[in-house]
This record gives structure tokens, C-alpha cells and sequence, in this order.
């Protein structure tokens, strides 16, 4: 009986807070204004968090967690006049380095405790040739490894056997991108293509995976689904071998090529070799995240050592990187809420002081229906009805305004949004809440007058 008493009451004083708001309209819409923007702008904040987020967490799985990626840097200095720069060359000359090399990826794998995988790549830009089209294409010479290390699954077909790589036989894994461009409409398994003079059969197709340009640029990784894979040994005899071709520059006892200046006891200046390393990238697994730090820490002190204290190659996280980057939109993130929440705030004060001034104006009605037998509880309840129904009103407007700005933000920008529901209902919560407790004090203020005071008021 008493729940039905106070679901009546409920409904009185909702109506008639319903009616009071809509012959004030303009009033009430700038008292809202506050609510709907700071929903709006937290729904709009949560959707660019999300969506960083995803942006984050799709970048780790094409990295790799536990990964440390090598890098060798090409022997690119230039003559210099300079005689400081002629005599440091000149010491230099004197130290040779191998660069980093399919024997280093060995070591590593053998010495390390703490490496779990280990994936040697070298990189050309050449062409394929199928049906008399020629395409641009990235051949890619890599282990098996290299697949579980980069996260890839084939969706048809089957990895190198070991005795592909032990013969180097032509054979490759293509991209689905490769596969589209190639064999329109057709499975390439088992199909032949040329890529630059070697025809190579395909024994398997990797499944597609999204990358984004922004990812590219900001890991500097390659778009994987437009790769021609073959087994490194297959790179090595079939193609090239910049071992080969430096190790002729051994003789000369430096990083590259040493000529004299008149006779062999003039001066001697060291003429760059270009790239000389036999594996453009080297990806090291760690079995332990916990682990990576010391890991890389060791993996540089082993690569410098085996390469004559010639500091030619570069070591990255790639996790720490992205956790960094993830910590930065965090807070970035954090501080556009703390504004969204600022704004929420104005909003629950501007509900405040509409409803104080309400509370002045509608002294005599206070007076009336306390006259009449209605509780300070009534007058609560009936002050409260309104500014929720305010604050509810601008919070439902705010969470459309909120999705279409997402929407936009994505559209316009390239700034991926994901929406959810839950940041909604929190906006939702939070309109009702700043309705509710933006309320109390004018609902109390009304209570507490006394009701012949209100009648005699002018």
C-alpha cells in the first residue's frame, strides 16, 4: 500500500515537473546546455580512448609481445676534408666488421638462454611476372620462425619443409594481396610465378591481415598481405648475398674499401661499401616479457663483441614503444574527461542556481500546497522530479550529440572511435546524478519554508 502511495506521488510530481519545464522551455534548454555537453564530449572522449586502445592492442599483435627487433645500419659515411674526420676514418679503417649476418641469428639462438625464436630476413624490391603482368613486389627471404614471430597463420597451403630450406628449393609463400593481383578469382596453390629470374612455386597463401598506414609509419613495418616469402637459404643461392660481395672488402683491412693517396705509405681514407650486412632485419622472441630489458641488454653486448666493437646495427622494443604511446594517450585521454567532467559540473551548478531561482519565484505555490497538507517530503520530491527531468533531458541529448560527434571525429580526422555501451550508460548515470545531488540543496531550500511566510511573501 505504501509503494503504491509513493509510485502515485512519484507520478504527480513528475507531471508536474513535466509541465513547468515545458512552459519554460528556453529556460530549461540553457540550463541544460551544461549536461549536454559535458555527456556529449564523455561519450565522444571514451569513443577516442576505445579506439586508441584498439589501435594499440592491434599494433602489439602485429609486433609481437615479447619481441626485440635488429636493424643494421648500411656503411653510408662520405669522404670528408676535414682532417679530424680523415684521421678518425683512418682508425676506424683499421677495425672490420662483418655486419650482422645469418651466423649472428645462430649465436643468438644458441647462446641465450632466454630467446625462445629467432627470425632472419632480407628485404629486396624487385617484380613478379605472372601471365605476362609485371608487379612491384617486396621478396622476402625468412625461416618458418618468421611467422610465428609476426603473428601470421596461412589460410591455405603449408609452411616450408626442412628440406626446401636445406636445398633452397624455389618455392614460396605469397601474400593474399599478391594473390589477388596475380590469380583473379583463383587459388594460386600449387601455381607458378617469376619473381625477377627464378620461377618459384606457391605452396601456401597467408591469411590478410589489416594494417594500417599509420601503423606502418609508426613501427615501420612492411604490409605484410603484399609479400613474396621464400626460405632464406632459397634468398641466398637463388639471388643474392651481399656476404659474398663484401667479404671481398675484408682484404682490405676496414668497415669498407681503403685506397692510398700517391703510394701505399700516404695517407688512407676509408671509401664507404654500402650496405654490407646479409640480413636487413632480425627479430629475436623472448620467452618472458619480464625478460626483454635484460635480454636486449645482453643481445648488444653479444652483437658488438662479434662484430669487432663496430657499433653497426640498431636494437628496438617494440612493446615499450607502443606502451609508451599508450601511456601518452592515457593521459592525454584522462585530461580530456577531467575537461568533459568540468563541464558536466558547470552544468550541475547551472541546474542549482535555475532551481534556487525557481524556489524565489514559486514562493506562494510552496506556500499553497503546504497549506494544503503537502509534507516537506512532497516539496522535495516535487523540486527534485524537476531537475532530474532537466538533467535526464540534456543527458539523452547529450549521449545523440555525443555518438554523431564520434562518428564524425572518425570520418573527418582518420581517428578511429569505438563506441560503447558502456560509456554511454555512464553518461546516462552520470546526467541523473548531477540531477539528483545539483538538487538537494534548492529542493531542501524550498522544504524548509514555512508555509505562512510563503502566503504573506510578495
Amino acid at each position: 500500500m505504501i509503494d503504491k502511495i509513493l509510485l502515485e506521488k512519484l507520478k504527480s510530481n513528475f507531471t508536474e515537473a513535466f509541465w513547468f519545464i515545458k512552459t519554460n522551455k528556453v529556460r530549461t534548454f540553457l540550463t541544460a546546455l551544461g549536461i549536454i555537453f559535458g555527456v556529449a564530449s564523455v561519450i565522444t572522449m571514451l569513443a577516442i580512448g576505445n579506439g586508441a586502445e584498439k589501435e594499440i592492442l592491434s599494433q602489439l599483435e602485429l609486433v609481437g609481445v615479447n619481441n626485440i627487433v635488429v636493424t643494421p645500419i648500411p656503411d653510408e659515411k662520405k669522404e670528408d676534408d676535414n682532417d679530424n674526420e680523415e684521421e678518425n676514418e683512418s682508425v676506424e679503417a683499421k677495425r672490420f666488421t662483418k655486419g650482422l649476418d645469418i651466423l649472428d641469428a645462430e649465436s643468438i639462438k644458441d647462446y641465450i638462454p632466454s630467446v625462445a625464436l629467432v627470425s632472419p630476413e632480407i628485404i629486396m624490391d624487385t617484380y613478379v611476372i605472372n601471365n605476362g603482368k609485371q608487379n612491384p613486389v617486396k621478396l622476402i627471404g625468412v625461416s618458418n620462425a618468421f611467422f610465428q614471430t609476426s603473428n601470421i597463420n596461412l589460410e591455405s597451403g603449408k609452411s616450408f619443409s626442412n628440406y626446401q630450406i636445406k636445398n633452397a628449393l624455389p618455392v614460396c609463400i605469397i601474400g593474399k594481396k599478391v594473390e589477388k593481383k596475380l590469380f583473379t578469382g583463383e587459388s594460386a596453390l600449387g601455381k607458378q610465378i617469376k619473381v625477377k629470374d627464378v620461377w618459384l612455386q606457391v605452396i601456401g597463401i597467408i591469411e590478410e591481415k589489416f594494417i594500417s598506414d599509420k601503423a606502418q609509419e609508426n613501427l615501420g613495418i612492411r604490409d605484410l598481405n603484399e609479400d613474396v616469402y621464400i626460405p632464406i637459404n632459397t634468398f641466398l643461392v637463388r639471388y643474392k648475398d651481399r656476404k659474398i660481395i663484401s667479404n671481398k672488402a675484408a682484404s682490405a683491412g676496414g668497415g669498407g674499401f681503403i685506397v692510398f693517396g700517391g703510394n701505399q705509405n700516404g695517407p688512407k681514407k676509408r671509401i664507404p661499401r654500402g650496405n654490407y650486412h646479409q640480413i636487413d632485419r632480425l627479430t629475436v622472441q623472448v620467452s618472458n616479457s619480464n625478460e626483454l630489458k635484460a635480454t636486449a641488454e645482453v643481445l648488444s653486448k653479444m652483437l658488438k663483441r662479434r662484430h669487432n666493437d663496430v657499433l653497426d646495427f640498431e636494437i628496438e622494443i617494440p612493446i615499450q614503444l607502443l606502451k609508451q604511446q599508450q601511456k601518452t594517450k592515457q593521459i592525454f585521454n584522462i585530461v580530456l574527461i577531467i575537461i568533459a567532467g568540468i563541464s558536466l559540473l558547470i552544468g550541475g551548478i547551472g541546474i542549482m542556481n535555475i532551481m534556487l531561482a525557481s524556489v524565489l519565484e514559486r514562493t506562494k505555490e510552496i506556500g499553497v500546497i503546504r497549506a494544503i497538507g503537502a509534507t516537506e517530503q512532497d516539496v522535495i520530491l516535487q523540486f527534485l522530479s524537476e531537475s532530474v527531468l532537466i538533467s535526464l533531458g540534456g543527458g539523452i541529448i547529450g549521449i545523440f550529440l555525443g555518438i554523431t560527434g564520434a562518428y564524425i571525429i572518425e570520418m573527418f580526422s582518420g581517428i578511429e572511435t569505438v563506441l560503447s555501451i558502456n560509456s554511454i550508460m555512464i553518461s546516462f548515470v552520470i546526467a541523473v546524478s548531477v540531477g539528483l545531488i545539483f538538487g538537494i540543496f534548492p529542493a531542501k531550500a524550498a522544504a524548509k519554508k514555512r508555509p505562512i511566510e510563503a502566503l504573506r511573501s510578495e
